[in-house]
C-alpha cells in the first residue's frame, strides 16, 4: 500500500494548502462547456499535476485541462495515467456545501488500479488498491451492514443525464427503492455507495475523473458496476460512463434488471 500511502499524503497536503484555504473566499466562472470552475480548482489541479509524477513517474489528465489535451493523454499513456479531479462538487464548493472532494485515480490500460478520494471537510480519506481492499481512515470498507430488502434500500440516483425520459419517469413514481439522493459529487457517490451510506447508484452519465477513482474502491469493498449499455463496466466508452451498481450482489442483480427493464 506505499503508493496510495503517499498519494493519501499528498492529498491531505494540497487540500491543507491550496483548497481550504479558498473554502468560501473564491468566486467562479464558467468554463466552454457551462460548468463551473474556481481559483482553488485550478490550483488544485497544478499541484497535483507537480506532485504525483514524483510518486510514480506517469502523466496527470485533469479536468480543468481541454479535451483535446485530455484525449491525447488517454491516448497516449495507457501503460500508466493518473486521473484527477481537483475538485469535484464545484458548486457545492461554491456555495459552502461541505460535500465536495479530491479524486485521484491511477489508470492502466483503461481501468483504474488505485483510487483515493477525500472530503477535506468531513477528513474521510476513503481509498482502494486493486486486490489489496478499501478503506475508509484505516477502517476496512463497507462501514455498516447492507438491508436485504431492495424496498429499504437507499439510492444515489442523478437523472440530469439519462438519455431515457421513461426511465427517470419512472425513478419518480416507480421505483423500487426505499429513497433516493442526489448530493452533488459523483466520487463521494462512489464512496458512500462502497461504505455502505448508500445501497445503490444509477447515473446517467460521467466523465473518466467522475468514476475513475470511486469504481475501484466500490469493487474493492465487494460492490459490483454495470453500465447502461454493458455488464462490462469498464469495456464502455470512457468520456461520459453511465452507472448503474449496488454493494451487495443480491441487490445488484435486483437493480440492474429493474433499470434494465424500465429504459
Amino acid at each position: 500500500m506505499q503508493v496510495v500511502d503517499q498519494v493519501i499524503r499528498v492529498l491531505r497536503e494540497v487540500a491543507q494548502t491550496e483548497v481550504m484555504p479558498r473554502f468560501l473566499r473564491v468566486g467562479s466562472s464558467r468554463k466552454v462547456d457551462g460548468t463551473l470552475f474556481t481559483e482553488a480548482d485550478l490550483a488544485c489541479q497544478q499541484a497535483l499535476v507537480r506532485l504525483l509524477p514524483t510518486i510514480l513517474p506517469h502523466p496527470v489528465l485533469g479536468e480543468e485541462m481541454d479535451h483535446a489535451q485530455q484525449d491525447a493523454l488517454w491516448q497516449a499513456h495507457r501503460a500508466g495515467l493518473w486521473v484527477v479531479d481537483p475538485i469535484d462538487g464545484t458548486t457545492n464548493f461554491i456555495n459552502g456545501l461541505p460535500y465536495f472532494a479530491i479524486s485521484v485515480a491511477l489508470m492502466v490500460d483503461g481501468k483504474s488500479e488505485l483510487g483515493v478520494i477525500y472530503n477535506p471537510v468531513s477528513d474521510e480519506m476513503f481509498y482502494a488498491r486493486r486486490g489489496h481492499g478499501a478503506f475508509m481512515n484505516g477502517i476496512p470498507l463497507p462501514l455498516k451492514k447492507i438491508p436485504n430488502c431492495m424496498g429499504d434500500a437507499i439510492a444515489g440516483v442523478e437523472v440530469k443525464y439519462l438519455r431515457s425520459g421513461k426511465l427517470a419517469a419512472r425513478l419518480n413514481s416507480l421505483a423500487p427503492c426505499g429513497s433516493q439522493r442526489n448530493m452533488g459529487s459523483s466520487t463521494l457517490d462512489w464512496c458512500f455507495l462502497a461504505a455502505g451510506r448508500y445501497d445503490l447508484y444509477l447515473h446517467g452519465g460521467q466523465r473518466l475523473w467522475d468514476y475513475a477513482a470511486g469504481v475501484v474502491i466500490l469493487e474493492e469493498a465487494g460492490g459490483q458496476a454495470a453500465t447502461l449499455n454493458t455488464d462490462d463496466y469498464w469495456a464502455d466508452q470512457p468520456w461520459s460512463r453511465s452507472a448503474i451498481a449496488a454493494l451487495d450482489p443480491g441487490l445488484f442483480t435486483q437493480w440492474l434488471r429493474w433499470v434494465r427493464a424500465n429504459q
